[in-house]
Parts: structure tokens; C-alpha cells; sequence
């Protein structure tokens, strides 16, 4: 007999996903299983369906924030554990998962790639992609937080963290919390002056691209990468 109300409920759900994965589960399902992970005493059915009816999908209720998420009657610290873990997981595992992969060729290979890591932040992230010879990822880092500027991003820290890694190139990627991924001047004028600092040490910038909601700008397809290498060419080997 369940020690506590709602028990056997959870048990079976917990049974039916050893058994098959989340073939078959609500939304609602999974979000309730979530919510239980710190309070495996506590029936959260209910909470899950509200939290649901709130955010619309599954993702909008793992991408909320932990204020937003305690908003829903019942829902408190201890619940919201669970949704935050999963999530953290899930990136942290997707971006392991890029490491040693075969070379990215595309801008929108590496969309597709990162888009999960950067979708719905609030404020401005600054990636850097260090890649070796191949064009393999070895590793990837968030280096700035904040209002991205030509004074907030260093390009000393860039190239320091490049060679820490022993890394041939590297990809820049950041995020536009508007949704709007078109550059501004700011932003060209601090791929620039990246991509210079880093032609000084021997490193290849070989994409900078901005996330927007579900696009993004490309400023290797936009022609702006070789440009800015051309007139590195131009100004300091003419």
C-alpha cells in the first residue's frame, strides 16, 4: 500500500519510463515528475497541469524562470529543483556531447547546435567555440555576460583562452535577448577588432554568429569575416 498519497501514481509513471522512455507521457506527466524529484512525498499533479496551462508547452515550463515558476500556487524552492537540474543536465550533456565530433561545416550546423543554450536568456551571453585543426570542437566556454561591447568583451581574454586550450580557431557565438540577431555597428566593430587580435597570435576567427528567436546572422556567410581578414591583410601585412 503507497506510504503517501499519489505514490503508486508516480511509481507507475516511473515504471512506465524505465520501460518505454517518454513514449506515451503527457506533458503534464513529465513536468510532475520533475516537480517531485525533491519532494517524492508530495503530489504534484495538479501543480504540473497549472504549470503547463501557464507556459504553454513543456519547454516554455523548463526554459521559465525559478521566480516565474513560484508564481504557481504549490509550487516552491524545493519544486523547482527539479525542472532547473533537468535542464542544466540536458545543456551541460548536449554541449559534451559536441566535444570530438566530426568538423562543423555550416553556420547553420552550429546554430543548431547551440540555439538550445542561448534561447530565452534575458541578458546578452558571449560564447567562444575552440575548435583544433580539424575544425573540431574541444571545448566551449561562456567568457562574458551582460551588454556585449567593444569595452565589455577583451579581445586579451579571447586569445588567452584560446591558447590555454591550444586551440587552432575558434567560433564566437552570443545571443540578441530581442530576438532580433541583425548585428549592430557595436557588434561588428567587436568582431573586428577580435578577429585582428586573435590574426596577431596565429588564431583563425572562423565564425561569429549572433542567436536570435529561431534564426540567427552569420557574419562568415554575410562575407564580413573575410572582409575583416582583408583588411587586417590591408593595414598591417601591406
Amino acid at each position: 500500500m503507497p506510504r503517501h498519497k499519489g505514490e503508486g501514481h508516480r511509481q507507475r509513471l516511473r515504471e512506465k519510463f524505465l520501460t518505454s522512455g517518454l513514449e506515451g507521457f503527457h506533458d503534464y506527466e513529465v513536468i510532475e515528475l520533475l516537480l517531485t524529484l525533491a519532494t517524492p512525498g508530495k503530489d504534484c499533479k495538479d501543480r504540473a497541469k497549472a504549470a503547463l496551462k501557464r507556459f504553454k508547452t513543456l519547454q516554455g515550463v523548463i526554459e521559465a524562470s525559478s521566480e516565474e515558476l513560484q508564481e504557481i500556487k504549490g509550487i516552491g524552492p524545493k519544486n523547482v529543483f527539479g525542472i532547473k537540474f533537468a535542464r542544466a543536465v540536458a545543456e551541460r550533456y548536449l554541449q559534451k556531447k559536441l566535444v570530438t565530433k566530426d568538423p562543423i561545416h555550416s553556420s547553420k550546423e552550429l546554430f543548431d547546435y547551440l540555439y538550445h543554450s542561448l534561447r530565452d536568456k534575458k541578458r546578452e551571453i558571449f560564447k567562444v567555440v575552440f575548435l583544433d585543426a580539424q575544425n573540431r570542437i574541444i571545448d566551449i566556454e561562456d567568457l562574458f555576460e551582460g551588454s556585449l561591447t567593444a569595452s565589455s568583451v577583451y579581445p586579451r581574454e579571447v586569445v588567452q583562452a584560446t591558447l590555454r586550450h591550444h586551440a587552432a580557431g575558434i567560433f564566437l557565438v552570443h545571443n540578441h535577448p530581442s530576438g532580433e540577431p541583425k548585428p549592430s555597428r557595436e557588434d561588428k566593430r567587436l568582431t573586428r577588432e577580435l578577429i585582428h587580435a586573435c590574426r596577431v597570435m596565429g588564431i583563425t576567427v572562423h565564425e561569429h554568429l549572433i542567436i536570435g528567436d529561431n534564426t540567427y546572422f552569420s557574419f562568415a556567410d554575410h562575407g564580413y569575416i573575410a572582409e575583416m581578414n582583408r583588411e587586417y591583410d590591408t593595414h598591417f601585412k601591406g
